[in-house]
């Protein structure tokens, strides 16, 4: 494999990105070329940081080819384009061969929720304190355990435990269906996980078969009536949009539990919900907030 990197503006990385992968790359990645330096730029409106902005001021560009002669000649063609202008080739580099399956296995180790309760990959043996097991590999869908929002529901789940394993559970928004998978664990026998994409409900159904639960996966029209417990680990803009049908969807005596919301948002959020409930922060992680009610 070789490597072709480039330094270029903001405005042209998207250009430059889109022509490399006509020129067949591999792969097209992305960096911020003043990373651990004075001049570093943070994006994607990370906890306490400024809002996201366009784009780092100078980006490198590494782009993967299978031989040499590919990457010089995508260099040549590039060279060539209106666009390369204020761009600057870095070099092509010789990256050797590895064993991406378990390079990419030795990154992802057992996840504790509680030191009972654990997200273990298939390739690791669970803990030996570990009472509560969830089987989970890293794909597509949002949801692995590794993020914070994920551990806090999950953590909700278990020291909730009494009320769970009697609840109907809606987990909407559901990604992996982590959440779901983590309230079967806890005893819950009635359980809809919905989300508006499909690749995420297929991840769900399977991620359900691999950990031997039962629930029942879909789209958003899936859900029907109340549930004691209603989950929802999006982000705080859909969240806000969706509180009525959410309430909506909250049993008497039921508990609301919303992820995906930086500590900054925690008022938003309260008042986009204050005409139904009033919600709560009930634990924070990171720059991030779990928030609840109870009908």
């Amino acid at each position: 494999m070789f490597e072709l990197r480039l330094m270029c503006p903001a405005d042209r990385v998207e250009p430059l990105s889109e022509a490399l992968e006509v020129l067949e790359a591999l792969s097209v990645s992305v960096e911020d070329a003043d990373a651990q330096t004075d001049a570093e730029q943070a994006l994607f409106g990370e906890p306490g940081m400024p809002a996201p902005k366009d784009g780092w001021q100078r980006s490198r560009v590494l782009a993967l080819f299978a031989e040499q002669a590919q990457a010089q000649s995508a260099l040549q063609l590039l060279r060539l384009q209106d666009f390369f202008v204020g761009c600057e080739a870095l070099g092509i580099e010789h990256v050797p061969e590895q064993d991406w399956v378990r390079l990419t296995q030795s990154q992802f180790a057992p996840v504790e929720i509680t030191p009972e309760f654990w997200i273990v990959p298939t390739w690791h043996e669970p803990p030996d304190a570990a009472r509560v097991v969830i089987r989970l590999d890293p794909g597509l869908a949002f949801g692995t355990g590794t993020h914070p929002t994920t551990r806090m529901c999950l953590r909700w789940i278990a020291r909730n435990e009494a009320d769970v394993a009697l609840s109907r559970v809606l987990d909407y928004g559901c990604g992996s269906g982590i959440l779901a998978v983590g309230a079967a664990k806890f005893g819950a026998s009635d359980i809809d996980a919905v989300d508006i994409d499909t690749g995420a409900v297929e991840a769900t159904r399977l991620n359900a078969q691999a950990n031997h639960v039962q629930l029942r996966a879909g789209l958003p029209e899936l859900a029907s009536g109340s549930y004691q417990t209603v989950l929802a680990n999006i982000l705080a803009t859909p969240l806000t949009v969706l509180a009525p049908l959410l309430w909506s969807r909250v049993a008497d005596g039921g508990h609301l539990v919303l992820a995906g919301i930086l500590e900054r948002q925690a008022d938003e959020l309260k008042a986009a919900y204050a005409p139904y409930c009033s919600l709560t922060v009930t634990e924070q992680e990171d720059g991030w907030i779990l928030m609840t009610a109870k009908r």
